[in-house]
């Protein structure tokens, strides 16, 4: 059982600790590294309580996190889709337990689950980075390759102004896309009126009649714009 605590404002406030109640050192320092990035202490404790995940399987499996392989990665992923869910507010603290629930228990959202395949995956970017871990990250990433399964007629609007290659994480779970629900004409027309110079205006028209993201339309060149 590892338990996810909360210290006071010295370092980054959050800890990982044992049966013993003793920190694991390699999670401390991940922890410290998240906090000096600037990230928020509710940041923070959501990494520690997405490691203590990964440190459970790990006691589990007798194994060490140095050797966490891609192999052993999939039995992660095993792990977290048999594990019961917890409720808001049955604790105070983040306690795991090694028992994977019954077979009639709700699991972990699929969302949950890739957020936690993420915060694993940056915690061994920052191992590698600090040479730590030796190998290669055992939920690393590759190239999304899907962009060239779809026809030059279908190409969604700007598609290649981005200079970024989009990646895509080999270990995830699949998750149903929700279609946005559109603005009605009512709410369309407030939200034009409370713009008071043209440059917001036309933002906020691209991005209504072309359906682009906020930060699509946040990163926008005058190079990207014919």
């Amino acid at each position: 059982m590892f338990t996810v605590k909360r210290k006071g404002l010295e370092s980054c406030g959050v800890e990982l600790v044992d049966t013993e109640e003793q920190p694991i050192p390699v999670v401390s320092l991940f922890l410290k590294y998240i906090a000096a990035r600037g990230c928020s202490p509710n940041t923070v404790l959501a990494y520690a309580y997405d490691l203590a995940h990964l440190w459970s399987f790990l006691t589990v499996a007798q194994l060490g996190w140095e050797h966490l392989s891609a192999e052993r990665a999939l039995d992660f992923l095993v792990h977290l889709r048999v594990l019961p869910s917890k409720r808001r507010g049955s604790s105070r603290c983040i306690t795991l337990v090694a028992d994977r629930g019954s077979p009639t228990s709700r699991g972990l959202s699929a969302s949950t689950i890739n957020r936690m395949l993420a915060a694993v995956s940056s915690f061994y970017d920052w191992a590698i980075l600090t040479e730590r871990f030796p190998g290669s990250n055992p939920l690393a990433k590759v190239e999304d390759r899907s962009i060239l399964r779809v026809s030059d007629r279908h190409r969604p609007f700007l598609d290649g102004i981005s200079r970024r290659t989009l990646m895509t994480r080999i270990f995830r779970v699949k998750t149903v896309r929700r279609l946005p629900r559109p603005m009605s004409n009512e709410q369309t027309d407030a939200l034009l009126g409370t713009v008071r110079n043209l440059r917001d205006s036309a933002l906020l028209r691209l991005m209504l009649n072309a359906g682009l993201r906020p930060g699509e339309a946040l990163g926008l060149k005058l190079a990207d714009i014919a």
